[in-house]
């Protein structure tokens, strides 16, 4: 979710919000919390990304608010060691005094894992951020995005490699890389394999784990559950989005593989969780299988007016349907 998603991802929402926070958001601690992923719920912070850019003290007291535990990261200036203007240790002291963890962290990692870029992230520095911020996690959002269409085994190959490398550097800091899928991911490759099962399997589980985009592998024709039933233990983290049920056609066939990002994204269209066409009760019954641990609300782009009512409906119906 870094810049290159900011470059290629179009947004469809409302731009920058100037989102009131209602009154009933304050009164959203009763929720029951327990042990498990869904009790302890998670956002990814690029679902708000306007409101946290602009305000990211009062996004982060709201969140907490509504009822959210921790948090994942995105858009960090490496460079500067900042999120949104704020310090690492600035940003884990607002954290704190709102009692919220971060597990996880968005990294930019696309030219880390693309063979064709020479100049490449510096992943010790994200695993240094990531350490200083209590994170377990630092995942690759996406893979190089300058020519998605074409993406080859070898590609495939090459990246599993470097995530492998990064999964060493990690350990040593106590932490694990991860890696998010999109749609393309589950393109077929001329020896009928999908990037997604390279990466997995040229991955070793003790450094890399994988955060399954829940939509993504819906809008592209398949099922999480075949992936958890094929993968047991590989997918630590979900992410938790839904799909508006007029927008259900798969992305991927024939028809899209060599279709321009941008007219794709004309198919896709977001919706709180729980009110769309994904049957999340289903999925979150293979949460074992799956070897979850986090699992984070995530909408890319929100079309209600007020964006925390928006976060807020998919948390309440996480709460009310799939805690146990």
């Amino acid at each position: 979710m870094e810049n290159s998603r900011r470059t290629f991802l179009k947004r469809a929402g409302l731009g920058v919000s100037a989102a009131l926070l209602s009154p009933y958001l304050f009164s959203c601690q009763g929720s029951k919390l327990g042990g498990g992923p869904f009790h302890d719920l998670g956002i990814q912070l690029y679902s708000l990304r306007d409101l946290i850019t602009e305000d990211p003290l009062k996004t982060l007291e709201t969140i907490r608010k509504i009822g959210y535990t921790h948090v994942e990261t995105f858009g960090v200036d490496a460079e500067a060691s900042k999120f949104w203007n704020l310090s690492v240790p600035e940003l884990k002291k607002v954290l704190d005094d709102n009692g919220l963890k971060t597990h996880s962290g968005h990294y930019d990692m696309s030219k880390y894992l693309s063979r064709t870029q020479s100049a490449k992230e510096n992943i010790e520095k994200y695993i240094e951020i990531a350490h200083s911020l209590g994170q377990s996690y630092v995942v690759a959002p996406v893979t190089p995005m300058d020519d998605i269409n074409n993406l080859s085994v070898a590609d495939y190959q090459f990246a599993a490699e470097q995530l492998n490398k990064a999964g060493e550097l990690a350990k040593t800091a106590g932490l694990k890389i991860g890696y998010h899928n999109h749609f393309w991911e589950f393109r077929s490759l001329p020896n009928g394999t999908k990037g997604l099962d390279i990466l997995i399997a040229f991955t070793e589980p003790s450094l890399v784990d994988f955060e399954l985009d829940l939509y993504w592998i819906e809008k592209a024709g398949y099922s999480a559950q075949s992936y958890f039933e094929k993968y047991p233990g590989r997918f630590s983290m979900w992410h938790l989005k839904d799909m508006d049920k007029k927008f259900t056609t798969p992305v991927v066939g024939e028809k899209y593989d060599k279709t321009g990002f941008m007219d794709i994204m004309k198919e896709i269209r977001y919706a709180e969780v729980g009110t769309g066409a994904i049957d999340f009760v289903n999925i979150a019954s293979y949460a074992d299988k799956a070897g979850l641990k986090y699992a984070f609300v995530e909408q890319d782009d929100i079309y209600m007016p007020n964006k925390f009512e928006s976060v807020k409906k998919s948390f309440d119906y996480v709460q009310k349907f799939l805690t146990k």
